[in-house]
């Protein structure tokens, strides 16, 4: 688990292909003061397991389909990526929770100078955005500006820009995204009863009160 406050910028010093996948090696010096073999980072928004630590860098094997499904089958040595430690219990959430999973890959459409940024992302997403609520973006928390069915806008501070790749970042580069968790199972669980309404029959009640699941 995250929050999605950034912790410094690494960069990829080696790409190893594997038959399965690929490991990667980053060099981190922030993370790696108290990282060891099984622990979580999140690289680019998308949590990994450290494999090695030694010098300042990590390693982490990185499957075929996490490569799919997000950008990290792009990268090259030489990227800067973002980096995060999990959070530990009783730290300040000064973010959101985030928990590394990626769900689709965007593009950034434009960067301008106020700070308002705009991204293209995929359409099945659109329904977990709210005006003024959480989005991360290459592990960044951020807060929705405004959204349609295939983009949304979010304002980068300055030290946003400075501190992540997000000042990096151009029109036309991919990022990862991830919505907001809570969104996507409170949507999980109201399904019964949406499909319910949807058939016009009245959501059921079990006898202590609580909305049950309708059998038959």
């Amino acid at each position: 688990m995250f929050t999605g406050i950034v912790e410094e910028l690494g960069t990829i010093t080696a790409i190893e292909p594997l038959a399965d996948g690929a490991r990667l090696t980053v060099s981190g010096t922030v993370v790696t003061t108290d990282a060891k073999h099984g622990d979580s980072l999140s690289v680019n928004g998308v949590c990994l397991t450290v494999v090695e630590v030694a010098d300042g860098r990590f390693t982490v094997d990185v499957v075929r389909e996490t490569l799919r499904r997000s950008t990290l089958g792009g990268l090259s040595e030489g990227d800067r990526v973002n980096l995060e430690r999990a959070m530990a219990l009783g730290d300040r959430l000064g973010g959101h929770i985030v928990q590394g999973h990626v769900d689709g890959t965007g593009t950034l459409r434009s960067a301008e100078s106020d700070g308002l940024t705009r991204f293209e992302f995929p359409e099945r997403l659109s329904r977990y955005l709210v005006e003024k609520g959480s989005i991360t973006v290459d592990g960044v928390s951020l807060t929705v500006v405004d959204s349609g069915k295939d983009e949304f806008s979010v304002a980068v501070i300055p030290t946003t820009g400075e501190l992540t790749t997000l000042g990096l970042r151009r029109p036309g580069d991919p990022v990862n995204i991830e919505v907001d968790a809570l969104a996507k199972h409170l949507e999980k669980l109201a399904e019964p009863q949406l499909t319910d309404l949807g058939r016009g029959h009245p959501p059921q009640r079990g006898d202590n009160g609580g909305v049950t699941d309708r059998q038959g």
